[in-house]
């Protein structure tokens, strides 16, 4: 659905309902489309600790080798 400006400023709760609704709604200026309206999903984000006992490490992780070749990324 496409609405001008105005009737977007008149009609935007029922244009927010269309879009939870899965419409997707654009609004125009001069019969070009500048926005649009869509659903909000936000994000799902992890408990803190939510990999614990999940991953691995390297044994290495912690050795000379390691440390010098981090060392030399940093130096450069």
């Amino acid at each position: 659905m496409q609405v001008n400006m105005l009737e977007a400023k008149n009609r935007l709760s029922s244009l927010i309902v269309a879009a939870e609704q899965g419409e997707e709604v654009l609004i125009a200026r001069n019969g070009v489309p500048v926005a649009k309206i869509i659903p909000y999903h936000p994000m799902k984000v992890n408990p803190p600790g939510a990999w614990q006992n999940l991953v691995s490490y390297s044994s290495e992780w912690d050795s000379e080798a390691t440390n010098a070749a981090v060392e030399r990324l940093f130096l450069r």
